[in-house]
């Protein structure tokens, strides 16, 4: 069985906080949070995020394959992430009510609510070709991440 490399998401929210820290663009903060991510977590497929617009969740900066672009709220990981305003940790995707399969390769996943003048914006989405790929500590770290995120987003 492959290992899951261990993230230091310390080491990791530093870097976001210096690659984003002078810019106000939601676009560009996002697509380089993701491209940050996508280099710096193991065995992941997709990391990006949603935006909710309109009442639903649209598809926004991203790494992977090409993906879902409307989800509605309540709706799959990701939609349900925003109807209960909390993060969702998926061991095994096919296991979950209504789960959206936008890549079969897609096993396990994570999403976290990403907030500004507490509202919820949309949310942080990452889905793994295995399952049981993230644990509580890569939540934790990835609520930070969003933390730094929210901080930013709300100068």
């Amino acid at each position: 069985m492959t290992t899951i490399k261990e993230t230091n998401y310390n080491l990791l929210g530093k870097q976001l906080a210096s690659l984003i820290e002078d810019e106000t663009n939601l676009i560009a903060i996002l697509s380089n949070t993701s491209a940050l991510l996508n280099d710096n977590l193991d065995q992941i497929n997709w990391v990006g995020f949603y935006l909710i617009e309109n009442n639903e969740l649209i598809l926004g900066p991203f790494q992977g394959h090409p993906a879902c672009v409307h989800i509605s709220i309540g709706k799959g990981v990701c939609g349900t992430a925003v109807a209960n305003n909390q993060t969702q940790l998926v061991d095994d995707v096919n296991t979950f009510p209504g789960h959206i399969a936008c890549d079969a390769n897609s096993k396990s996943e994570i999403v976290v609510p990403i907030h500004v003048d507490n509202e919820i914006i949309g949310v942080l989405d990452i889905d793994a070709p295995i399952t049981q790929r993230f644990s509580k500590g890569d939540q934790q770290g990835l609520e930070e991440i969003v933390s730094i995120l929210e901080h930013q987003l709300s100068k």
